[in-house]
């Protein structure tokens, strides 16, 4: 009774491989669920890369990552004044973003200065920059969060080389620049422009799902029940539409299934099939991530903590019990039971 992710081990890695020749100097990043492949797994992956540094979300992660990574880890969470404070060795480089936070690190550590950017989540103004202390910290460079999108049409460049020249301009160190959400293109302008900065991509969902069709999510079914038009089924009892089969498949709530991250819609299509499926919810019609036969199906209701019930039309020929099924997920908010190379 498993839910699965399946990696095209070689394919996958060939996918690294070229990532990491169009972004020399990457930093890859671990963090939450794994990206569904689970921090471990990425970790033993990024010192085979051998990128000689690991970023991961939070100091906690950091800590269970000392045994899988043997380089230096990079925490991308902003260190907070007053946190709780972990035994973390002298490779692990703490993200500051305040500068009341870098006067509080013990002395010595190893410290990376968030900007604030066009993203406005956390950094420091440059303001700000005058006011940091060099003495008791070892920098080891200053990091630039880029927003994904720009409705506005402002180049990520000129933001990126505003924030290198401010830098420069208070006698601060800029021999490392950490970015994310660059494109090859615009990094190789950087470099043009500044020879002697070392610009590092943090990079994850590019470098670990960049390659959709190395990773296949399967579900076991576990139950073929057939069933009637008008006959009740499941906790509320609902009546199915037509004649078919209700199938118990592997993946529930605990496994991320049915839960889905809000999304921010551009144009009338995706906003018209937003509305479509908002319309269908209020029937207790939801497309589920599950396909069988090259159909996507539907769910019968919502998914229970670790299953699920899919409704299959009596048209379909249904799976045997101990088939697998196929589904579509988001990664980032899957946790699979297990990862199996092949």
């Amino acid at each position: 009774m498993t839910l699965s992710l399946s990696v095209e081990t070689a394919r996958w890695r060939a996918h690294q491989q070229a990532v990491l020749a169009e972004f020399p100097g990457l930093v890859p990043v671990a963090k939450g669920n794994g990206y569904g492949l689970g921090n471990d797994r990425l970790a033993a992956e990024a010192r085979r890369l051998g990128t000689g540094m690991l970023a991961v979300g939070t100091a906690a992660e950091a800590h269970a990552a000392l045994v899988h990574y043997p380089d230096d880890l990079l925490v991308l969470t902003p260190y907070r004044v007053g946190e709780e404070p972990l035994d973390l060795p002298a490779r692990v480089v703490r993200t500051v973003a305040h500068v009341e936070s870098l006067r509080a690190l013990p002395y010595g550590t190893r410290v990376v200065v968030e900007c604030m950017t066009s993203m406005r989540r956390h950094g420091i103004g440059r303001a700000d920059l005058a006011r940091l202390p060099v003495d008791g910290v070892v920098f080891e460079g200053f990091a630039l969060h880029l927003p994904l999108d720009r409705p506005d049409g402002s180049d990520p460049v000129a933001e990126v080389a505003e924030w290198v020249s401010a830098i420069a301009a208070v006698g601060l160190p800029t021999g490392t620049v950490f970015l994310s959400h660059l494109g090859a293109a615009d990094l190789a302008r950087l470099a043009g422009q500044f020879p002697a900065t070392v610009f590092r991509s943090r990079i994850g969902t590019r470098l670990w799902l960049g390659d959709t069709g190395a990773l296949t999510a399967r579900a076991t079914v576990l139950d073929v029940t057939p069933i009637a038009r008008g006959e009740r089924y499941g906790y509320r009892q609902h009546k199915a539409p037509s004649d078919g089969h209700l199938l118990v498949v592997t993946g529930g709530t605990a496994h991320g299934v049915g839960l889905e991250a809000p999304k921010y819609l551009h144009g009338m299509v995706p906003r018209a099939k937003g509305l479509a499926r908002a319309g269908l919810a209020t029937v207790n019609r939801t497309l589920s991530p599950y396909s069988w036969s090259g159909r996507q199906l539907w769910f019968a209701e919502p998914p229970h903590m670790q299953v699920s019930i899919l409704f299959l039309p009596a048209d379909a020929k249904p799976p045997a019990i101990g088939d697998e099924l196929p589904l579509n997920t988001r990664h980032t908010t899957t946790h699979f039971d297990r990862v199996v190379d092949r």
